[in-house]
């Protein structure tokens, strides 16, 4: 590389600090982050606070000029430690619980094999479960987008996980708009146990989600705005829910 280029790099991660460090909430300060810059390619490497700080971070690298592929090796803080297995079982036992999953067929692989957890007859689509380093991959065919959205909310719920990777792909294939991410985050919000969502309104524009209306605590409060974060393709969440 050329003492030009060297001298590009440096200048354009210098920006990216600066991008991360104006944003609190992902909070420089208290969490490192690892940072390399080569050609027009970002890798992050560190651990998080929590999923907000991880989807803000890319977000703020990404509006970096020079910034036109991202290496995400950003993992978020799990609230308990779980083990691989544990981990694959916690989700495996959701999927197979939540009816909107019932026609789907479920495989988990381990080890390089794959188990067989349910093949209904006529089933329509497939999800097979994948964990390393506590960061759960999701492939397969789901329906929907709105399947695709709430397993990976699924993913995210089990307490162990790091990071989850949503390879779910939709077939047929579906247009995405601002009312499909509407409908999976009102979705994720009604079948959140620790959420009542009876009086939360849920507006989207472009990837950014608005929750307004009211939740019976402070602690339901940020509970709905976590929900709302772990939808895929939700870059921002403004939360003015009242207690």
């Amino acid at each position: 590389m050329s003492q030009e280029n060297v001298a590009d790099a440096r200048s354009t991660l210098e920006a990216i600090r600066r991008a991360l460090g104006a944003e609190p909430r992902i909070d420089l300060a208290h969490h490192h982050l690892a940072l390399a810059f080569e050609g027009d390619v970002l890798t992050m490497e560190g651990e998080m606070a929590g999923v907000a700080a991880k989807r803000l971070a890319l977000e703020r690298a990404a509006h970096v000029s020079g910034v036109r592929f991202i290496v995400d090796r950003l993992r978020v803080r799990p609230a308990r430690s779980m083990t691989a297995a544990e981990i694959r079982d916690h989700l495996c036992h959701a999927l197979l619980e939540e009816p909107a999953f019932r026609n789907c067929a479920l495989r988990s692989r381990h080890a390089g094999e794959l188990e067989r957890i349910r093949e209904p007859m006529g089933s329509v689509g497939r999800i097979d479960v994948e964990v390393a380093d506590d960061v759960i991959t999701l492939s397969g065919e789901v329906p929907s987008l709105v399947h695709k959205r709430l397993a990976g909310v699924f993913a995210w719920w089990v307490p162990g996980t790091r990071d989850v990777v949503d390879g779910l792909e939709v077939v047929p294939a579906e247009e995405d708009n601002e009312g499909e991410v509407a409908d999976a985050v009102r979705i994720a919000l009604e079948k959140d146990p620790l959420v009542d969502a009876t009086g939360i309104s849920v507006a989207v524009r472009g990837a950014v989600v608005t929750l307004e209306g009211s939740v019976p605590s402070a602690v339901q409060r940020d509970i709905a705005e976590a929900d709302a974060w772990y939808v895929f393709g939700v870059d921002e969440v403004r939360n003015r829910l009242a207690v």
